[in-house]
């Protein structure tokens, strides 16, 4: 089975608030077996499985990583999915793989402007609204940058800034800004919304799925680029050193 299994029987495990002695008894398993299963030591039987989906109410193909949702559900196709931003003249419409990056994109965007519109933190949607703008601005700017047809006149910030990452330094100032706004906020004893995974499901369940999907691929994709640099050899396992 694959990392997915392993990583989802955790977090479902914690996000049910349970000890793995807890859940161990519930799933009929030691609690040294069910470490080797959330670990990814060793691989459980379909026995073990089936009992894991009824324990924490989620279908087989959620907990074997097939699906982002939990009642099994799969995105088909790009018109499956919710457009939060529709605009039939877009002519990103002739591309199926444009369509579906910019309808999951737009969805969770809509959605996570929606839940910070419930903190009335004007900072914190001001200050990710500044991060997201620029993330789009380097996309833009690269794009216009390596075509290489167009006047760079558009841009106010010089080539030589942009080149040494002054768009970077812009997204990290805004990212810091948006956290100690919400941590301000947290402080105050300010409002949040309810970010369980049944309240959105409930709430927002078409712009959540794009969520899901974005969470789920963004997370392999970082965890990869950790687990490669885990996997190469150390300096001096590549350079040894010479015998005295």
């Amino acid at each position: 089975m694959s990392t997915n299994f392993s990583r989802s029987l955790s977090l479902l495990r914690q996000e049910k608030g349970v000890s793995q002695r807890v859940a161990a008894q519930a799933l009929k398993v030691s609690q040294a077996l069910l470490s080797h299963y959330e670990n990814g030591i060793r691989e459980p039987g379909l026995s073990f499985v089936l009992r894991a989906c009824d324990y924490y109410n989620v279908s087989a193909d959620f907990l074997l990583g097939r699906t982002l949702s939990r009642d099994g559900t799969v995105i088909l196709d790009a018109e499956s999915l919710l457009d939060a931003n529709k605009s039939p003249g877009s002519p990103v419409r002739s591309d199926t793989q444009a369509m579906l990056s910019r309808k999951l994109v737009v969805n969770s965007v809509d959605l996570a402007f929606s839940l910070l519109a419930q903190t009335g933190n004007e900072y914190a949607i001001r200050s990710a609204t500044n991060y997201l703008s620029t993330a789009v601005y380097t996309i833009f700017r690269h794009l216009h940058q390596v075509s290489g047809r167009q006047s760079a006149d558009l841009f106010s910030v010089s080539p030589q800034r942009f080149a040494l990452s002054a768009a970077k330094i812009d997204m990290f100032t805004s990212e810091m800004e948006y956290v100690e706004s919400l941590t301000a906020h947290a402080k105050d004893k300010g409002s949040f919304p309810d970010l369980s995974h049944e309240a959105l499901q409930r709430q927002q369940s078409a712009l959540y799925q794009s969520l899901l999907h974005i969470i789920h691929v963004t997370g392999i994709r970082i965890n990869r680029q950790f687990e490669r640099k885990e996997d190469a050899p150390s300096f001096h396992e590549t350079y040894p050193k010479e015998n005295p």
